[in-house]
């Protein structure tokens, strides 16, 4: 059952902005060694980095947290099968707040062009399994 749906979209040239204003400091807050290096590989890497930037954004939306109530830009990580195919990897506060969600996979798609990445991402939860309902409308509304 789909529990959650996020998608974002970023311009590339604001993510090379921040990587060339703020160097290492914005690489090691947001993204992961791992993350870093295999971007940093891509002929394009802008592309990339905003890439993922994107596909964090969406899985936050995801999760309702957004950067906040303990989740981290690193706790979330986008990684690639030999095929290329974009898959997740969450940790610390990105994996609890799944794990009380009852959120079994967050499935994601990533896309770019020259001037915009764009990734979607899809919370799924087993049949039959509980969780909190992370989309609950709220009161103060």
């Amino acid at each position: 059952m789909i529990v959650g749906l996020g998608t974002d979209i970023v311009e590339i040239v604001r993510i090379g902005k921040m990587i060339e204003r703020h160097g290492e400091l914005f690489l090691t807050r947001v993204y992961t060694p791992e993350e870093i290096r295999y971007c940093q590989k891509r002929k394009e890497c802008y592309q990339h980095f905003a890439g993922r930037w994107a596909a964090k954004e969406a899985v936050m939306k995801t999760l309702g947290t957004g950067i906040a109530k303990g989740v981290r830009w690193q706790d979330v990580e986008v990684c690639a099968l030999k095929s290329g195919q974009p898959i997740l990897k969450m940790r610390g506060g990105a994996r609890d707040h799944a794990e009380r969600l009852g959120i079994d996979e967050i499935l994601i798609t990533i896309s770019h062009c020259r001037a915009y990445a764009t990734a979607t991402a899809i919370a799924v939860r087993q049949n039959g399994r509980e969780g909190e309902d992370a989309n609950q409308q709220s009161d103060e509304g």
